[in-house]
Parts: C-alpha cells; structure tokens; sequence
C-alpha cells in the first residue's frame, strides 16, 4: 500500500468519525442526516469550477455503480442512525464498520486481489479488535458477549450497515477504476441525496426538517466540509490501492470514534474499547506494512 494512498485514507478516516459524532450528537438522526448531505452536495458544487480532474459523462456501467453505491450507503446512513438512537458511539461505531470482515472476501473472489501473509494478519488484527470492543471485560463470561448482544435492535442495526457498505464499497472500487474519483464522488452525493429526500417525503420526517435546522445548524454547517473530505480523500486513496485493504486502513477511524465517545461522551468501559482501538490500529499499520 503506497505512502499517499495510506495518508489519503487516514485522513478520510478521522474525517468519517468526526462526522460520525456530529450525528450522535443530533436529534432526529434521519433528518439530520440530510442536512448533512444539503451542506455537503452544496459545498461539492460550489467546488466544481476548480475540479482536478476533466469532466466526462459517465458511462453506463459506471452509472450502475454509483447507483448501486449510493442505494448501498442510503441504507447505511439509515441503519446507522437508527443503531445511535440506542447504543453508544463507543460501540455501535465499530460495529458499523465491520465491513472489513466482508471486503477482504469480496476483493479476493471478485475483483481477483491478492493479499499477503502480513496483510491477511493486518485485517484478522482490526476485526479481533472490532471484536473485544464490545466487551466490558477481559473474563471468560465476557467472551461470549457480543454473540448475546445480537438480540439487540442497535447491535443488529449496526452489524447490517457494516455489511450493506462492504458491498457498496465494490461498486465503488470497481467504479472509480476508469472513471474520476472527483466526479464518482459527485454523482455519488447527488444520488444519495436524491434517495433521502425521497425518504424524507414520509410525513413522520417533514415535521422534523425545520426544527432539527434550527436547533443544530452549527453543527451541519461543519458537516458540509468534513464529510466532502472524508468521501473525496477515502475515493481517491481507494483508486490508488486494493479495497480489501483500504477499508480495513479507514478502520482508525474505529479509535478516533472510541476515544472521543470516552473522553467527551462519558461512555463507560474506557479501558478495554481503549484497548480494543489500538489493536485496530496496530492492525492497520500491520497492513501498511503489507
């Protein structure tokens, strides 16, 4: 994995929980999220005069993979905020992006990748850490906590958008391959934004629209900004090296989003999602090396 692909993703990685806690820190967490989108797909076009990149109309195999990568992360985003509603961000985060289990397969057997010994150690380190961050001790009876935690709603929302986005994240590898990650993006946002206005037509949303604008629109205006750095930085880092490795890499983000739901949320098991963070992040760098 090259030096800037590896920087490319890190940054889109501290991004991606940045954006994370600004959702947890919200209200309506559906409407919100669109909120963050109208910033963000804003912001893009205002960009689009100074892009680097030439412009050309997309092909329709292209259209196909960012339409199917902007169903795949609508789902995300709408189970994501679903799980916050009742889990803590020290939790529910990592678990939204066990994606990593399931790119590393895709890679391999779709996309013909080749991983190496240290990388296949890199990846089995980010999902042992994955793992233990859902524990509250290091016990025997603890062991067997995060199969039982499956019966709950956030739990199961989350583990479904860590699988929904691995397979979003194919269509994007395979998307950008020939096609300017600068404008992927683009029509990306637009198409997602498109499908969370549809969802937002539904009358148990439209009475939350204006109240969650005035009550948090510090907080999407900032959104605007770090979400377009996390999809631009993560898509361009993606083109330049295998998504089995790339997304377990974005995986810092795992500790980013620990250690900012134990020091400014006050979320409990400090010591062990601590712990569980940094093997993440060891996993990555394993990768890295790889």
């Amino acid at each position: 994995m090259s030096p800037l692909a590896f920087l490319l993703i890190v940054i889109s990685a501290i991004m991606h929980a940045l954006w994370n806690l600004l959702v947890k820190r919200s209200r309506h967490k559906t409407v919100f999220i669109w909120w963050m989108f109208v910033a963000s797909l804003s912001l893009f076009s205002l960009t689009l005069p100074f892009a680097p990149d030439s412009f050309r109309s997309p092909e329709p195999f292209t259209l196909l993979m960012i339409s199917l990568g902007a169903i795949c992360f609508v789902l995300y985003h709408l189970l994501n905020g679903r799980a916050y509603r009742g889990g803590d961000l020290s939790v529910i985060y990592p678990l939204c992006q066990t994606s990593m289990i399931y790119v590393p397969i895709w890679g391999v057997t779709l996309l013909g990748e080749r991983l190496s010994a240290i990388g296949l150690i890199g990846i089995f380190m980010v999902i042992a850490g994955a793992y233990s961050i859902q524990m509250q001790s290091f016990s025997l009876d603890q062991i067997f906590r995060p199969f039982r935690d499956l019966r709950s709603r956030p739990v199961q929302a989350a583990l479904a958008a860590g699988f929904i986005y691995s397979i979003g994240s194919i269509a994007e590898k395979v998307g950008v391959k020939n096609y300017s990650p600068f404008y992927f993006t683009y029509y990306l946002v637009l198409f997602m934004f498109v499908l969370m206005s549809v969802n937002l037509c539904r009358s148990r949303y439209r009475s939350q629209i204006l109240p969650e604008l005035r009550e948090h629109w510090g907080l999407i205006l900032i959104s605007g900004p770090v979400m377009m750095t996390s999809f631009l930085t993560f898509r361009y880092g993606l083109n330049l090296s295998p998504v089995s490795y790339a997304v377990p890499v974005r995986q810092i983000s795992i500790m980013i989003g620990v250690v900012i739901g134990i020091l400014f949320l006050g979320e409990s098991s400090g010591r062990i999602r601590l712990f569980s963070a940094l093997l993440i992040l060891a996993g990555a760098v394993v990768i890295r090396l790889g």
